[in-house]
């Protein structure tokens, strides 16, 4: 690790937000990120200690603060003392964690079903 800035697409493959260096550059180039509030959009901007950086991630807004630098591509552990989750990304469920899931069964040697059975189940997913 050292203190030497570095480009914003190797560190954030470095820090294993993006399975590619390549992909950490698009979402550079798209102008999705922010170094304190300002839009990037060039990879080769140059990322400091304690530069705080919000981009989307799937459906997600990650929010991070740089604690260092690194040299290269470790493994997880060393990828996450790299940075502080300033708003971690929560699990969204739908339902209540105690409801318990509701799936269509068929009676065992009842076969396939009517083409009358599947539009009825059709309707069922698409008011989902």
């Amino acid at each position: 690790m050292s203190d030497a800035p570095l480009r914003l697409d190797k560190w954030l493959w470095y820090a294993r937000f993006f399975k590619s260096r390549s992909l950490a550059t698009q979402l550079c180039s798209a102008g999705k990120l922010r170094i304190g509030g300002r839009i990037i959009d060039k990879p080769h901007h140059k990322v400091r200690i304690d530069d705080v950086l919000t981009f989307p991630q799937g459906r997600h807004i990650r929010v991070i603060k740089v604690l260092a630098l690194a040299s290269r591509r470790g493994p997880a552990p060393e990828a996450q003392a790299l940075y502080e989750d300033l708003k971690p990304p929560q699990t969204e469920s739908r339902l209540p964690p105690d409801t318990p899931a509701v799936v269509a069964r068929r009676g065992a040697g009842s076969g396939r079903p009517t083409k009358r059975e599947r539009r009825a189940t059709d309707s069922l997913r698409s008011r989902e």
